[in-house]
């Protein structure tokens, strides 16, 4: 098959996160799911509609792909309006993946802001499932609302069955919040970890990335392991057309997820 000829998936299941987002159950129509690693995306379009770059947030019990989609424009909106049994296209996975085995042995710090919470969701299920190989192992998470955070009971989960600090922040808190309202940079603080043994894994807004980031190297963490999922407008998944080119690198094959070791630099000059 043609690298640029998506492959047939159906929706399997299909989950309501929120007023705007939805999280897809997708496994393909002939053939095996290709293998995956956590950090990679796929190509996902929508039958007469368009493409878009979506990231893999874990392998569906079906055996194939669950994708958490949030409706930003026509594509996403078509796709989080389809429905179990509607067929869609899929190519890839691409990219690069989260380095978990190089955490192995040190304290863990996952830092997610808003949707950036799905790309992490299957390091983080790792985490829970092999807590004993790593330190310390915390979760900052901030949204807009209560009302916009997604996977709430997998957090719950995660915190009460597998020991994991988590903390949550809100930009808008309701009435009914009790938590701390503010940046994810402030949850920084009510997270315990040795700095010089920590590894970090960090999505979200870029702003939020940048922050996060630099805040966890000014208090010692080694900047080569502070780990982002950096987007830019893929359109290809293949290096072939140069739109998601950062400086020197092409996202879609030398990222998604780089070291901020490496792409500080790059981040730091405006509308590269």
């Amino acid at each position: 098959m043609h690298p640029m000829t998506p492959a047939p998936y159906r929706v399997r299941s299909r989950r309501p996160d929120r007023a705007d987002t939805v999280t897809l159950a997708l496994r393909p129509v002939t053939g095996p799911c290709p293998p995956f690693l956590p950090g990679q995306f796929t190509m996902i379009y929508a039958p007469g509609v368009g493409e878009i770059p979506v990231s893999i947030s874990g392998r569906a019990r079906s055996g194939g792909y669950v994708q958490t989609i949030r409706a930003v424009g026509a594509v996403s909106g078509a796709l989080c309006r389809t429905r179990p049994g509607d067929v869609v296209g899929v190519r890839g996975p691409y990219g690069t993946a989260w380095d978990l085995p190089a955490a192995e042995g040190l304290d863990v710090v996952v830092a997610a802001g808003g949707l950036g919470l799905a790309p992490l969701r299957p390091i983080i299920r790792e985490l829970a499932a092999r807590g004993s190989r790593y330190g310390r192992i915390s979760l900052i998470v901030g949204t807009r609302t209560p009302a916009t955070l997604i996977y709430p009971g997998e957090l719950a989960r995660w915190r009460d069955r597998h020991g994991i600090d988590v903390q949550v922040t809100v930009d808008h808190p309701d009435l009914a919040w009790k938590g701390p309202v503010g940046l994810v940079t402030r949850l920084i603080d009510r997270i315990v970890f040795e700095p010089r043994r920590t590894f970090a894994f960090v999505c979200g807004p870029e702003a939020m990335m940048c922050a996060s980031a630099a805040e966890l190297v000014r208090r010692g963490v080694a900047a080569g392991r502070v780990m982002l999922s950096v987007e830019r407008d893929m359109k290809c998944g293949v290096g072939r057309c140069g739109h998601c080119q950062l400086g020197p690198l092409l996202t879609c094959l030398d990222g998604p997820v780089l070291s901020y070791e490496r792409a500080a630099g790059l981040l730091a000059v405006r509308e590269l």
